[in-house]
């Protein structure tokens, strides 16, 4: 049984930063590609970045140059470094799975999910 569980988030002013952790387990890790995704209130859910079981990278046009996604197989875990959040940016990020060598920006090629982790940015 694929899980997923992101930590990492939490209260933080605007241009700070966190690292967001999503541990995985009952896969494959190296096999397969990861996702980041976030939900705003009110918002659809929207595509952060990617990484493939390579280590190739692909990440949204907003947010170029202030995240950073990565992995470590010897923990199973994905990371997204985010730097300089802004309070549009709040969010319940998402982390997700894919058995794949490629990388995903459509929530819809994801068939595994995390139950998120809650990222508030101040004023």
């Amino acid at each position: 049984q694929v899980q997923l569980v992101e930590s990492g988030g939490g209260l933080v002013q605007a241009g700070g930063s966190l690292r967001l952790s999503c541990a995985a387990s009952g896969l494959i890790f190296s096999r397969y590609a990861m996702g980041w995704f976030r939900q705003g209130p009110g918002k659809e859910r929207e595509f952060v970045a990617a990484i493939s079981w390579s280590g190739g990278s692909t990440y949204a046009d907003s947010i170029k140059g202030r995240f950073t996604i990565s992995r470590d197989s010897a923990k199973n875990t994905v990371y997204l470094q985010v730097n300089s959040l802004k309070p549009a940016e709040a969010a319940v990020y998402y982390c997700a799975a894919k058995y794949d060598s490629n990388v995903y920006r459509s929530g819809d090629g994801y068939p595994y999910w995390g139950q998120g982790t809650q990222v508030t940015v101040s004023s």
